[in-house]
Order: structure tokens, then sequence, then C-alpha cells
């Protein structure tokens, strides 16, 4: 079984027994209940309108932070000999899908 659900403004497909890395939760969140926007039982599919009644997605917070890939950000003009480089390295929250019920 799997459903979509929302986390922060963004969309995941979670089944059970699954990690999912989401923007970085407030401190002091141990574990999330999600209403399920839609719904994967084998080959029936069930859309909610938001949500799919009676359908919760619950969540445990594995690692509250951590960091992801640094990226790194170059600036650079041409015939000025004028080049910056800067770096950043985006937070998350490590969660795992423990039940769809």
């Amino acid at each position: 079984m799997k459903a979509v659900v929302k986390i922060g403004g963004k969309q995941y497909i979670a089944s059970e027994k699954e990690t999912l890395m989401v923007d970085l939760l407030p401190e002091g969140t141990k574990e999330l209940t999600l209403d399920a926007l839609l719904v994967i039982d084998g080959d029936k599919t069930t859309v909610g309108a938001p949500t799919v009644k009676g359908v919760k997605v619950v969540a445990k917070v594995v690692d509250p932070k951590v960091a992801g890939e640094k990226l790194r950000v170059i600036r650079y003009k041409s015939k000025k000999r004028v080049n910056t480089q800067t770096g950043h390295r985006q937070k998350y929250s490590k969660l795992e899908i423990t039940t769809i019920k």
C-alpha cells in the first residue's frame, strides 16, 4: 500500500517501512500523523477530495537534523578578474513511515 502525503508544502509518495528526507521540521517533533491525499492499494486507486477519509499515515522522526549535499555556487565576471564562491547545505529531517491505516 502506498499513499501520497503533504509535508511542508511538498508531496511525497510514502509506503510502509520506508524512510523519507523532508524539509526541516520544528524541534521536538517525535511523531507525525498525516492525512493521505491519494492511496494506491494494488491496482485500486482512491483519490481524496482533498483527503481520503479514514486513511492516516503515521511517521516517526528518526533523525531530526540531517545535512544535505553541499552545493557550490560560483559567480564569475569575465575580463574583470572577479569571482566569488559560496556554498550551501540544506537541512533535512529523516522520517520513517511506520503504518498506513
